[in-house]
């Protein structure tokens, strides 16, 4: 029968392999049983219960080497240290070298075909090269992300039969909003909106092949140019925070104290003075599905307008904010100078920047030397003070109602001047 003949035609091959001394094991004579085992048991899959013979499956050939493909993986590959680090901090100021792709050379052949001598050119010209493109996306929060140098895709070469070459694809790079973009000391593009979008870097022009050359005086022309190649700039990328209520004070005010009791946000904090070197951004949630984003500012000191200690730096992020929030520090002695320092530094720095809506915030009300200074803070302003304690949390939702007020009055202006008003 054929499939007694099939089934000891296999034993056969079964008891060869059992007289084989066991030195021949090799991983090659192993992986030749472990074949033979695969075609019995498609073998076995056609025949009847009573044509099968018992077997033994040895354990060792059933192991398909998974010790040696473990040996043999290859370890994933790490990031560039550098870049690793460098997502790790929040930064606002990145040198980008952006290269747009080459252009794709022209094709320089004949038309051959039986039976037809003179064909005639029919080289095709070369793709365009690809454009390199700075693109605004809301989840992109910082200029940790954007590389130092960027290539754009070269277009494909021209071919024969008239074939052009495929142009190369525009490369994308993702910034946040707010992003200023200069060349040396211009400024080309400032992306403050969603969708904003600006080209970097052109693409080069594709060659032209000898066909585009054919004329009346050239019956056959063997011309063909090559591809330019893509425009290469050096730009600069500072990021401008953009947000409804800019946090400013001098270092050690409490601002991030302030802006983790409003918010989710987390700034470091501690029990010694330090000041804050990035600025951060904390959403503030209201009924309604409503968002204010509050940030908080670097502490400023006094001659920041000339670019003390990194004062042009923090300043910048103060531009974007809507309106402001002044923190003052209420244990000091005569904690109204702190405003007018402040305000001088904002208009020194931009003219009729002290003068956008804002709110005078006394904090550290829990010590016991700054309730005495609240009533001659008040005479010497002669405005409203939000005197509250960002540790302890008293006075808190004064704020949170002073700050819906001034995000009101800023939907309102936007809409009145026909624009869209921020929203984050």
């Amino acid at each position: 029968m054929p499939g007694f003949n099939q089934v000891s035609h296999f034993a056969n091959l079964t008891s060869v392999g059992a007289m084989t001394p066991a030195r021949l094991f090799s991983a090659r004579s192993r992986t030749m049983f472990e074949g033979v085992g695969h075609w019995a048991l498609s073998m076995q899959a056609g025949l009847k219960p009573s044509q099968l013979l018992p077997r033994q499956v040895s354990p060792r050939l059933l192991s398909v080497g998974r010790a040696d493909h473990a040996k043999h993986q290859e370890l994933p590959g790490k990031k560039p240290l550098s870049e690793k680090k460098l997502k790790r901090y929040f930064v606002d100021c990145r040198r980008v070298l952006v290269c747009g792709g080459n252009g794709g050379a022209g094709a320089s052949c004949f038309h051959s075909e039986p039976r037809k001598e003179f064909g005639g050119p029919d080289g095709g010209d070369g793709g365009n090269g690809g454009h390199v493109i700075l693109r605004v996306d809301q989840r992109v929060k910082s200029l940790s992300s954007v590389l130092s140098r960027y290539q754009g895709f070269n277009g494909e070469d021209g071919g024969r039969k008239n074939c052009f070459g495929r142009s190369g694809a525009a490369l994308y790079i993702q910034v946040p909003v707010g992003t200023l973009v200069k060349e040396g000391n211009r400024v080309v593009a400032d992306l403050a909106h969603l969708g904003d979008q600006y080209i970097a870097a052109l693409g080069g022009a594709g060659g032209k092949g000898n066909r585009f050359f054919l004329a009346n005086d050239n019956r056959a022309p063997v011309t063909c140019t090559p591809g330019q190649p893509g425009q290469q700039r050096v730009l600069h990328l500072e990021l401008k925070t953009v947000a409804h209520a800019g946090m400013v004070g001098f270092p050690n005010a409490g601002k991030s104290s302030l802006l983790r009791a409003l918010s989710n946000a987390r700034p470091a904090v501690a029990a010694y003075p330090f000041t804050t070197l990035k600025p951060h951004v904390g959403i503030v949630h209201y009924e309604g599905h409503q968002q204010i984003a509050v940030a908080d500012i670097p502490g400023l000191i006094r001659g920041a307008h000339q670019n003390r200690g990194l004062g042009s730096a923090f300043l910048r992020h103060i531009e974007r904010c809507r309106f402001l929030l002044f923190v003052v520090d209420l244990s000091l002695s005569e904690p109204w100078t702190q405003v007018d320092d402040l305000k001088y530094e904002l208009e020194m720095y931009e003219e009729g920047l002290s003068e956008r809506p804002h709110a005078i915030i006394a904090n550290k009300i829990d010590l016991p030397e700054a309730r005495a200074n609240l009533s001659q803070l008040r005479d010497h302003l002669g405005q409203e003070v939000i005197a509250l304690s960002a540790v302890t949390g008293e006075n808190l939702e004064q704020l949170l109602l002073h700050l819906k007020v001034l995000y009101d009055a800023y939907l309102e202006a936007e809409r009145g001047r026909g624009r869209e008003p921020l929203k984050w």
